[in-house]
């Protein structure tokens, strides 16, 4: 049978659970006026979610663009998924493809899950080798999701012991106003502590009193309670 966009959506429709739906829905915020309004969801969880990209990882890329530009919220976890796979197993070329592709998408990346996942996995792991000045244009569009995919995209580099990147776009978007940027620069600032203290607390010691309460509080969640206590107090 052809692999198609229809082929995996239904696949997808086949797991739907409606009740789970409902409250996916209310966690991610899709009331008039919150960040994910408007989005629909089928009630999936993430493990089925992977299962299908795993079933459907050779899918064609316009057909993966399709399933990316989906109303229902799980297609489009599916179709990034499938490209995060894709990306692993691709060529230089091919993986730069996949990075144009994924950013052109952006707009459909509209969500913390769908960021969060995908993206140190395709941007993250592509800037290990590549020229960074993409993550400081996303970091200074005015799109939510294009700001998260920034930082986020930083863990690739955390994760090899490389953290200017993270420290100077921290410092871009501590002005923040929205909370889910807030979580997602002092996440990344904790994934930092976790491998190098140090190099934190010297962040912290520069910018602490110009951080939003809850980018603190997720940077020194690692430390020990008496560190913490003293950042607590500043």
């Amino acid at each position: 049978m052809e692999c198609t966009y229809t082929t995996v959506k239904q696949a997808i429709i086949a797991l739907a659970q409606p009740e789970r739906a409902i409250l996916v829905a209310r966690f991610f915020k899709t009331a008039p006026g919150q960040y994910g309004a408007g989005d629909q969801f089928l009630g999936l969880s993430m493990p089925q979610q992977h299962e299908v990209a795993k079933r459907f990882k050779a899918l064609d890329p316009f057909e993966t663009e399709r399933l990316i530009h989906d109303p229902y919220h799980e297609c489009r976890m599916v179709g990034l998924l499938i490209w995060v796979a894709q990306f692993k197993k691709a060529g230089r070329s091919q993986q730069g493809a996949i990075l144009e592709r994924y950013l052109a998408n952006r707009q459909y990346i509209n969500n913390w899950d769908l960021v969060d996942v995908t993206c140190p996995h395709i941007v993250g792991q592509h800037l290990l080798t590549n020229d960074r000045s993409v993550l400081y244009d996303l970091a200074q569009e005015d799109h939510l999701w294009s700001q998260r995919i920034a930082m986020v995209s930083t863990l690739a580099l955390i994760r090899k012991g490389q953290f200017s990147d993270t420290f100077a776009l921290a410092e871009i978007l501590l002005p923040h106003k929205h909370d889910l940027i807030h979580k997602a620069v002092g996440w990344m600032l904790r994934e930092v502590g976790k491998r190098n203290s140090d190099a934190l607390e010297e962040f912290l010691h520069d910018h602490v009193r110009d951080m939003p309460r809850t980018t603190l509080r997720y940077a020194i969640e690692r430390l020990d309670p008496g560190r913490r206590k003293y950042y607590l107090t500043l």
